[in-house]
Protein backbone atom coordinates (compact mmCIF):
# COMPACT_ATOMS: atom_id res chain seq x y z
CA UNK A 1 0.00 0.00 0.00
CA UNK A 2 2.84 2.14 -0.07
CA UNK A 3 3.28 3.46 -3.67
CA UNK A 4 5.84 6.18 -4.00
CA UNK A 5 3.37 10.03 -5.00
CA UNK A 6 3.97 11.09 -8.42
CA UNK A 7 3.62 14.78 -7.44
CA UNK A 8 3.74 16.60 -4.77
CA UNK A 9 0.20 18.66 -3.87
CA UNK A 10 0.23 22.47 -3.93
CA UNK A 11 0.38 25.17 -0.92
CA UNK A 12 -2.96 24.90 1.11
CA UNK A 13 -4.35 22.84 3.82
CA UNK A 14 -3.28 19.18 3.23
CA UNK A 15 -2.77 19.78 -0.70
CA UNK A 16 -3.98 18.55 -4.10
CA UNK A 17 -7.42 19.44 -5.37
CA UNK A 18 -10.72 18.63 -3.50
CA UNK A 19 -12.02 18.08 -6.93
CA UNK A 20 -10.38 14.91 -7.45
CA UNK A 21 -11.45 11.95 -6.07
CA UNK A 22 -9.74 10.64 -2.81
CA UNK A 23 -7.93 7.66 -2.13
CA UNK A 24 -9.37 5.00 0.21
CA UNK A 25 -7.27 2.69 2.74
CA UNK A 26 -8.16 -0.96 2.51
CA UNK A 27 -10.54 -2.63 4.74
CA UNK A 28 -10.09 -3.11 8.27
CA UNK A 29 -12.83 -5.09 10.22
CA UNK A 30 -13.51 -3.70 13.72
CA UNK A 31 -15.07 -5.48 16.45
CA UNK A 32 -17.05 -2.93 18.03
CA UNK A 33 -18.61 -1.66 14.88
CA UNK A 34 -22.01 0.17 15.94
CA UNK A 35 -23.56 -0.94 12.69
CA UNK A 36 -24.36 -4.15 11.40
CA UNK A 37 -22.59 -5.25 8.47
CA UNK A 38 -23.46 -4.80 5.53
CA UNK A 39 -23.37 -6.84 2.10
CA UNK A 40 -20.28 -5.38 0.32
CA UNK A 41 -20.03 -4.95 -3.20
CA UNK A 42 -17.23 -6.59 -4.87
CA UNK A 43 -15.73 -5.79 -8.62
CA UNK A 44 -13.72 -8.92 -9.87
CA UNK A 45 -13.67 -10.13 -6.44
CA UNK A 46 -12.21 -6.59 -4.64
CA UNK A 47 -13.78 -3.87 -2.18
CA UNK A 48 -14.41 -0.88 -3.93
CA UNK A 49 -13.30 1.28 -1.19
CA UNK A 50 -10.00 -1.15 -1.40
CA UNK A 51 -9.80 -1.12 -5.61
CA UNK A 52 -9.27 2.92 -5.36
CA UNK A 53 -6.17 2.23 -2.91
CA UNK A 54 -3.07 3.49 -5.18
CA UNK A 55 -5.20 5.24 -8.00
CA UNK A 56 -5.73 8.71 -6.38
CA UNK A 57 -3.34 8.84 -4.13
CA UNK A 58 -2.25 12.34 -4.56
CA UNK A 59 -5.78 13.94 -3.02
CA UNK A 60 -5.15 12.53 0.01
CA UNK A 61 -1.67 13.87 0.61
CA UNK A 62 -0.74 15.93 3.44
CA UNK A 63 0.00 19.76 3.00
CA UNK A 64 2.69 20.66 1.64
CA UNK A 65 5.70 23.36 1.56
CA UNK A 66 7.21 22.67 -1.10
CA UNK A 67 6.49 21.64 -5.06
CA UNK A 68 8.20 18.39 -4.90
CA UNK A 69 10.01 15.82 -1.92
CA UNK A 70 13.52 16.01 -4.02
CA UNK A 71 13.73 19.97 -3.72
CA UNK A 72 11.69 20.56 -0.21
CA UNK A 73 12.67 23.05 1.96
CA UNK A 74 12.74 21.30 5.37
CA UNK A 75 12.73 24.78 7.25
CA UNK A 76 10.04 26.09 5.14
CA UNK A 77 7.48 28.48 7.77
CA UNK A 78 4.49 25.80 8.43
CA UNK A 79 1.63 28.18 9.53
CA UNK A 80 2.05 29.50 12.74
CA UNK A 81 3.56 26.34 14.30
CA UNK A 82 7.46 27.15 16.06
CA UNK A 83 10.22 26.45 13.59
CA UNK A 84 11.46 22.66 14.96
CA UNK A 85 7.76 21.39 14.85
CA UNK A 86 7.17 22.99 11.21
CA UNK A 87 10.08 20.90 10.34
CA UNK A 88 8.57 18.06 11.67
CA UNK A 89 5.70 18.54 9.71
CA UNK A 90 7.70 19.14 6.66
CA UNK A 91 9.33 16.22 7.04
CA UNK A 92 6.61 13.62 7.64
CA UNK A 93 5.09 15.75 3.90
CA UNK A 94 8.22 14.64 2.46
CA UNK A 95 8.50 11.18 3.48
CA UNK A 96 4.55 10.82 2.77
CA UNK A 97 5.21 11.84 -0.27
CA UNK A 98 7.99 9.35 -0.92
CA UNK A 99 5.29 6.58 0.18
CA UNK A 100 6.95 5.94 3.90
CA UNK A 101 3.51 6.35 5.16
CA UNK A 102 4.73 4.49 8.76
CA UNK A 103 7.98 7.07 9.21
CA UNK A 104 5.62 9.83 8.13
CA UNK A 105 3.22 9.27 11.16
CA UNK A 106 5.47 9.36 13.26
CA UNK A 107 6.86 12.78 12.37
CA UNK A 108 2.96 14.01 12.48
CA UNK A 109 2.91 12.46 16.09
CA UNK A 110 6.14 14.36 16.97
CA UNK A 111 4.38 17.59 16.14
CA UNK A 112 1.28 17.08 17.40
CA UNK A 113 3.04 16.18 21.04
CA UNK A 114 5.31 19.08 20.47
CA UNK A 115 2.18 21.35 20.18
CA UNK A 116 0.90 19.97 23.56
CA UNK A 117 3.79 19.95 25.07
CA UNK A 118 4.72 23.64 24.20
CA UNK A 119 1.24 24.58 24.54
CA UNK A 120 0.71 25.95 20.79
CA UNK A 121 -2.86 27.11 20.43
CA UNK A 122 -3.29 27.94 16.34
CA UNK A 123 -6.76 25.38 15.80
CA UNK A 124 -5.85 25.28 12.11
CA UNK A 125 -2.58 24.38 12.62
CA UNK A 126 -3.32 21.52 14.74
CA UNK A 127 -6.45 20.18 12.58
CA UNK A 128 -3.70 19.90 9.47
CA UNK A 129 -1.66 17.62 11.88
CA UNK A 130 -4.35 15.34 12.84
CA UNK A 131 -5.83 15.53 9.16
CA UNK A 132 -2.32 14.69 8.11
CA UNK A 133 -1.49 11.87 10.15
CA UNK A 134 -5.43 10.49 9.55
CA UNK A 135 -4.24 10.36 5.83
CA UNK A 136 -1.18 8.07 6.78
CA UNK A 137 -3.55 5.58 8.70
CA UNK A 138 -5.74 5.61 5.85
CA UNK A 139 -2.78 4.68 3.56
CA UNK A 140 -2.27 2.16 5.94
CA UNK A 141 -5.79 0.37 6.07
CA UNK A 142 -6.08 1.48 9.99
CA UNK A 143 -9.32 3.02 9.83
CA UNK A 144 -9.97 3.09 13.60
CA UNK A 145 -7.24 5.59 14.40
CA UNK A 146 -7.97 7.17 11.05
CA UNK A 147 -11.59 7.70 12.27
CA UNK A 148 -10.19 9.36 15.47
CA UNK A 149 -7.56 11.50 14.33
CA UNK A 150 -10.43 13.10 11.68
CA UNK A 151 -13.19 13.24 14.77
CA UNK A 152 -10.19 15.08 16.42
CA UNK A 153 -9.33 17.64 13.34
CA UNK A 154 -12.90 18.17 13.29
CA UNK A 155 -13.28 19.27 16.55
CA UNK A 156 -10.13 22.00 16.05
CA UNK A 157 -12.06 23.26 12.58
CA UNK A 158 -15.84 22.44 12.35
CA UNK A 159 -16.18 20.99 8.45
CA UNK A 160 -12.84 20.60 7.18
CA UNK A 161 -13.81 19.17 4.28
CA UNK A 162 -10.73 16.61 4.03
CA UNK A 163 -11.10 15.29 7.68
CA UNK A 164 -14.68 14.77 6.77
CA UNK A 165 -13.63 12.71 3.73
CA UNK A 166 -11.47 10.59 5.39
CA UNK A 167 -13.61 9.87 8.18
CA UNK A 168 -16.05 9.03 5.48
CA UNK A 169 -13.68 6.33 3.54
CA UNK A 170 -12.80 5.21 6.91
CA UNK A 171 -16.05 4.36 7.81
CA UNK A 172 -17.06 2.54 4.06
CA UNK A 173 -14.15 0.56 5.01
CA UNK A 174 -15.47 -0.69 8.31
CA UNK A 175 -18.82 -1.31 6.76
CA UNK A 176 -20.21 1.62 8.87
CA UNK A 177 -22.50 2.79 5.90
CA UNK A 178 -24.63 4.46 8.00
CA UNK A 179 -22.34 7.08 9.70
CA UNK A 180 -20.39 7.43 6.11
CA UNK A 181 -23.10 8.23 4.23
CA UNK A 182 -23.84 10.99 6.63
CA UNK A 183 -20.28 12.26 6.07
CA UNK A 184 -20.37 12.09 2.34
CA UNK A 185 -23.23 14.02 2.26
CA UNK A 186 -21.70 16.05 4.69
CA UNK A 187 -19.20 16.95 2.66
CA UNK A 188 -21.46 17.26 -1.11
CA UNK A 189 -22.92 20.35 1.56
CA UNK A 190 -19.31 21.68 1.49
CA UNK A 191 -18.65 21.09 -1.95
CA UNK A 192 -21.57 19.58 -4.06
CA UNK A 193 -18.18 18.86 -6.85
CA UNK A 194 -16.26 16.46 -4.79
CA UNK A 195 -17.11 13.10 -7.27
CA UNK A 196 -15.74 10.92 -4.77
CA UNK A 197 -18.65 11.63 -2.25
CA UNK A 198 -21.28 11.56 -5.45
CA UNK A 199 -19.51 7.94 -6.37
CA UNK A 200 -19.45 6.81 -2.78
CA UNK A 201 -22.57 8.23 -1.72
CA UNK A 202 -24.68 5.94 -4.59
CA UNK A 203 -22.58 2.94 -3.94
CA UNK A 204 -23.73 3.13 -0.58
CA UNK A 205 -27.37 3.93 -0.98
CA UNK A 206 -27.53 0.75 -2.75
CA UNK A 207 -26.27 -1.24 0.31
CA UNK A 208 -28.30 0.23 2.72
CA UNK A 209 -32.01 -0.66 0.59
CA UNK A 210 -30.43 -4.02 0.58
CA UNK A 211 -29.02 -3.92 4.91
CA UNK A 212 -32.13 -1.83 6.12
CA UNK A 213 -34.98 -2.09 3.47
CA UNK A 214 -36.87 0.54 1.92
CA UNK A 215 -37.00 2.62 5.39
CA UNK A 216 -33.29 2.89 5.37
CA UNK A 217 -33.03 6.89 5.53
CA UNK A 218 -34.95 6.09 8.88
CA UNK A 219 -32.46 4.51 10.47
CA UNK A 220 -29.63 6.89 9.65
CA UNK A 221 -27.83 9.01 11.91
CA UNK A 222 -29.07 12.95 11.56
CA UNK A 223 -26.92 14.56 8.63
CA UNK A 224 -25.61 18.12 10.02
CA UNK A 225 -26.45 21.25 8.35
CA UNK A 226 -23.03 23.03 7.06
CA UNK A 227 -23.29 26.70 7.84
CA UNK A 228 -22.98 28.88 4.50
CA UNK A 229 -19.57 30.17 5.63
CA UNK A 230 -18.39 26.75 5.35
CA UNK A 231 -20.12 26.24 1.89
CA UNK A 232 -17.37 26.09 -1.22
CA UNK A 233 -18.58 27.50 -4.36
CA UNK A 234 -22.52 28.18 -3.72
CA UNK A 235 -22.67 31.22 -5.55
CA UNK A 236 -21.05 29.41 -8.67
CA UNK A 237 -23.52 28.61 -11.61
CA UNK A 238 -23.18 24.82 -12.44
CA UNK A 239 -22.49 24.63 -16.06
CA UNK A 240 -24.23 22.56 -18.51
CA UNK A 241 -21.80 19.64 -18.41
CA UNK A 242 -22.46 19.64 -14.54
CA UNK A 243 -26.09 19.93 -14.69
CA UNK A 244 -26.17 16.59 -17.46
CA UNK A 245 -23.79 14.84 -15.29
CA UNK A 246 -26.75 15.56 -12.24
CA UNK A 247 -29.58 14.70 -14.04
CA UNK A 248 -27.71 11.06 -15.28
CA UNK A 249 -26.61 10.56 -11.66
CA UNK A 250 -30.24 11.02 -10.46
CA UNK A 251 -31.54 8.84 -12.91
CA UNK A 252 -29.19 6.12 -12.08
CA UNK A 253 -29.75 6.61 -8.62
CA UNK A 254 -33.75 6.13 -9.44
CA UNK A 255 -33.07 3.05 -11.06
CA UNK A 256 -30.85 1.60 -8.90
CA UNK A 257 -33.96 2.21 -6.30
CA UNK A 258 -36.25 0.67 -8.10
CA UNK A 259 -34.19 -2.12 -8.65
CA UNK A 260 -34.15 -2.42 -5.24
CA UNK A 261 -37.69 -1.75 -4.47
CA UNK A 262 -38.77 -4.77 -7.19
CA UNK A 263 -36.38 -7.38 -6.08
CA UNK A 264 -37.90 -7.16 -2.27
CA UNK A 265 -41.52 -7.12 -4.07
CA UNK A 266 -40.75 -10.26 -6.15
CA UNK A 267 -39.01 -12.39 -2.81
CA UNK A 268 -41.67 -11.00 -1.01
CA UNK A 269 -44.32 -12.27 -2.99
CA UNK A 270 -42.64 -15.45 -3.75
CA UNK A 271 -42.35 -16.39 0.19
CA UNK A 272 -46.65 -15.66 0.01
CA UNK A 273 -46.95 -17.89 -2.95
CA UNK A 274 -45.02 -20.49 -0.28
CA UNK A 275 -47.47 -20.00 2.03
CA UNK A 276 -50.52 -20.21 0.14
CA UNK A 277 -51.51 -16.67 1.08
CA UNK A 278 -52.14 -16.38 -3.40
CA UNK A 279 -54.56 -12.60 -2.92
CA UNK A 280 -51.44 -11.08 -1.15
CA UNK A 281 -48.85 -12.52 -3.69
CA UNK A 282 -50.92 -11.44 -6.24
CA UNK A 283 -50.53 -7.82 -4.90
CA UNK A 284 -46.98 -8.30 -4.22
CA UNK A 285 -46.75 -9.01 -8.35
CA UNK A 286 -48.74 -6.14 -9.29
CA UNK A 287 -46.58 -3.67 -7.47
CA UNK A 288 -43.79 -4.91 -9.04
CA UNK A 289 -45.34 -4.88 -12.57
CA UNK A 290 -45.81 -0.99 -11.70
CA UNK A 291 -41.95 -0.67 -11.43
CA UNK A 292 -40.80 -2.85 -14.07
CA UNK A 293 -43.49 -4.06 -16.69
CA UNK A 294 -40.96 -6.44 -19.19
CA UNK A 295 -39.96 -8.81 -16.43
CA UNK A 296 -41.80 -12.24 -17.97
CA UNK A 297 -42.03 -14.10 -14.40
CA UNK A 298 -43.82 -11.54 -12.79
CA UNK A 299 -46.48 -12.27 -15.17
CA UNK A 300 -45.90 -16.18 -15.28
CA UNK A 301 -46.03 -15.66 -11.43
CA UNK A 302 -48.96 -13.36 -10.88
CA UNK A 303 -50.68 -15.72 -13.47
CA UNK A 304 -50.21 -18.90 -11.05
CA UNK A 305 -52.16 -16.62 -8.30
CA UNK A 306 -54.94 -16.03 -9.98
CA UNK A 307 -55.31 -19.40 -11.00
CA UNK A 308 -55.58 -20.40 -7.57
CA UNK A 309 -58.24 -17.62 -6.88
CA UNK A 310 -60.18 -18.78 -9.76
CA UNK A 311 -59.72 -15.47 -11.74
CA UNK A 312 -59.06 -17.59 -15.05
CA UNK A 313 -59.43 -14.46 -17.72
CA UNK A 314 -56.98 -12.25 -15.43
CA UNK A 315 -54.76 -14.71 -15.67
CA UNK A 316 -55.12 -15.38 -18.85
CA UNK A 317 -54.22 -12.40 -19.78
CA UNK A 318 -50.92 -12.18 -17.35
CA UNK A 319 -49.86 -15.34 -19.60
CA UNK A 320 -50.68 -13.52 -23.31
CA UNK A 321 -48.51 -10.52 -21.89
CA UNK A 322 -45.80 -13.14 -20.44
CA UNK A 323 -45.64 -14.52 -24.02
CA UNK A 324 -45.46 -11.25 -25.58
CA UNK A 325 -41.90 -11.03 -24.08
CA UNK A 326 -41.01 -14.60 -24.62
CA UNK A 327 -42.75 -16.56 -27.07
CA UNK A 328 -41.26 -19.82 -26.09
CA UNK A 329 -42.14 -19.67 -22.27
CA UNK A 330 -43.38 -23.02 -21.12
CA UNK A 331 -44.98 -21.97 -17.88
CA UNK A 332 -47.02 -19.01 -19.69
CA UNK A 333 -48.49 -21.75 -22.29
CA UNK A 334 -49.13 -24.05 -19.26
CA UNK A 335 -50.82 -21.99 -16.89
CA UNK A 336 -52.91 -20.13 -19.82
CA UNK A 337 -54.25 -23.49 -20.86
CA UNK A 338 -54.99 -24.29 -17.32
CA UNK A 339 -56.75 -20.67 -17.42
CA UNK A 340 -58.56 -22.37 -20.61
CA UNK A 341 -59.58 -24.97 -19.12
CA UNK A 342 -61.30 -22.76 -16.11
CA UNK A 343 -63.25 -21.18 -18.71
CA UNK A 344 -64.04 -23.97 -20.35
CA UNK A 345 -62.19 -23.44 -23.68
CA UNK A 346 -60.62 -27.04 -23.92
CA UNK A 347 -59.90 -26.77 -27.30
CA UNK A 348 -57.34 -23.94 -26.65
CA UNK A 349 -56.34 -25.61 -23.25
CA UNK A 350 -55.35 -28.20 -25.73
CA UNK A 351 -53.43 -26.34 -28.41
CA UNK A 352 -51.85 -24.96 -25.34
CA UNK A 353 -50.78 -28.05 -24.00
CA UNK A 354 -49.58 -29.32 -26.83
CA UNK A 355 -47.28 -26.36 -27.45
CA UNK A 356 -45.75 -27.26 -23.76
CA UNK A 357 -45.10 -30.77 -25.13
CA UNK A 358 -43.72 -29.89 -28.73
CA UNK A 359 -40.44 -27.50 -25.99
CA UNK A 360 -40.56 -30.18 -23.31
CA UNK A 361 -41.97 -33.62 -24.11
CA UNK A 362 -40.86 -34.29 -20.47
CA UNK A 363 -43.15 -32.55 -18.51
CA UNK A 364 -45.53 -35.11 -17.09
CA UNK A 365 -47.96 -32.43 -15.70
CA UNK A 366 -48.91 -31.62 -19.20
CA UNK A 367 -49.18 -34.98 -20.27
CA UNK A 368 -52.10 -35.53 -17.74
CA UNK A 369 -53.54 -32.43 -18.03
CA UNK A 370 -54.08 -33.12 -21.74
CA UNK A 371 -55.64 -36.77 -21.42
CA UNK A 372 -57.66 -35.00 -19.41
CA UNK A 373 -58.77 -31.77 -21.07
CA UNK A 374 -59.63 -34.52 -24.29
CA UNK A 375 -61.92 -36.22 -22.79
CA UNK A 376 -63.63 -32.65 -21.69
CA UNK A 377 -63.14 -31.31 -25.17
CA UNK A 378 -64.79 -35.17 -26.31
CA UNK A 379 -67.65 -34.29 -23.97
CA UNK A 380 -68.11 -31.29 -24.95
CA UNK A 381 -68.86 -32.10 -28.59
CA UNK A 382 -70.93 -34.24 -28.21
CA UNK A 383 -72.88 -32.40 -25.72
CA UNK A 384 -72.77 -30.08 -28.30
CA UNK A 385 -74.41 -32.82 -30.93
CA UNK A 386 -77.04 -33.84 -29.13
Amino acid sequence: MGNAQKKAPGKGEEGGSHHSRPETPGANRSAGSQEPPGKKPEVNGTHPVERRVGEESQSISPASSGTGAENCNLDAPAGALPPPLARLKNEGNMLFKNGQFGDALDKYTQAIEGCEREGVDNPEDICILYSNRAACYLKDGNSSDCIQDCSRALELRPFSLKPLLRRAMAYESLERYRKAYVDYKTVLQIDVSVQAAHDSIHRITKLLIEQDGPDWREKLPEIPVVPLSAQQHRREEPSAEVLQARAARAEQEKARQTEARFTLLKQEGNELVKKGQFQSAMEKYSECLKLKSSECSIYTNRALCYLKLDRYEEAKQDCDSALQIEPANKKAFYRRALAHKGLKDYLSSSTDLQEVLQLDPNVREAEQELQEVTVLLRESLLTAQG
